[in-house]
């Protein structure tokens, strides 16, 4: 298989354990201690793999030094994004404006150029996945009744775009490209865990019980989604890997309508086909 195929493999099985992930920090109800436990528990997953990958250099640790910090913003605004609003709502806004800042992001500080086709795909693609939030027919934008949740979700998919760049120059500058993701799970917990801690203080015990299993359920899904991604990053585009990644939207849509008893309807259906058209065009522009 070429690295282009695997690549783009990789994406889809990543988008498919993304939104998983995600629907288990959501069916926890209380997001913070759910995405605390989930990065926990990943952490201790991937922990055996320090003694199988090869170890760190200077640059792998200058990578860390800005991704992490980066994924622990994403964290927070996805975690006030997942509280304010459904995840059908949220997670197409905030994972759809991903692809074309991730784009802008890997031109003006990775080098990455896309030609014209794929530039339109991106932007048919980021489209498509706003389209899944409008507004109900008739209610202007300033009237939303999800305002607060849309505002977190942009502001997590600049998030997203962020920490795809610093994570993609860091799986290239380290020895392995395994030797980058295995450390940043490890230290990804490191700032969302002492906050949770600190906001639920006095109560852990009770929440370890009730919510551990969606924690280490997503923990798992989370490995899962963004091992495949950041191997994926070594190998082609940053921006591809992210609008390929970014067909977690049309998963979520359907996770949160049949098991979350959210509302889908024929517009996000249609959304989520011309959101497929977009990122064809993407993957196969020349």
């Amino acid at each position: 298989m070429s690295p282009e195929l695997l690549a783009l493999a990789l994406g889809l099985f990543s988008a498919l354990t993304l939104a998983a992930a995600n629907l288990s920090v959501k069916a926890g109800a209380d997001i913070l201690s759910s995405r605390a436990i989930l990065q926990c528990s990943a952490a201790l997953m991937v922990a055996p793999a320090l003694f199988v990958v090869p170890p760190p250099d200077a640059a792998t640790w200058r990578a860390l030094a800005v991704a992490v910090p980066a994924h622990f913003a994403y964290q927070l605004v996805l975690v006030g994004a997942l509280k304010h609003g459904e995840l059908s709502l949220v997670f197409p806004i905030m994972r759809g404006g991903a692809p074309l800042l991730t784009g802008l992001l890997a031109w003006l500080v990775l080098g990455e150029a896309l030609s014209l086709p794929a530039v339109l795909g991106l932007v048919i693609a980021t489209l498509a996945v706003v389209a899944f939030a409008l507004p109900p027919r008739g209610v202007g934008l300033l009237a939303h009744p999800d305002r607060r949740a849309l505002l977190f979700a942009l502001l997590t998919a600049a998030g997203i775009a962020l920490y795809n760049v610093t994570d993609a120059a860091g799986v290239r500058a380290a020895p392995s490209p395994f030797t980058f993701i295995v450390l940043l799970f490890m230290f990804d917990c490191l700032g969302i865990t002492p906050l949770a801690l600190w906001r639920r203080r006095g109560r852990w015990g009770e929440i370890i019980r009730a919510k551990w299993r969606y924690g280490l359920a997503g923990g798992g899904l989370s490995i899962l989604s963004y091992g495949a991604a950041l191997y994926a990053f070594s190998l082609t585009e940053a921006a591809r890997v992210s609008a390929v990644r970014e067909t977690s939207v049309v998963f979520a849509a359907l996770f949160g309508a049949l098991i979350l008893k959210e509302g889908f309807g024929t517009r996000r259906i249609v959304a989520a086909l011309i959101l497929a058209g977009g990122l064809a065009i993407l993957q196969f522009a020349g």
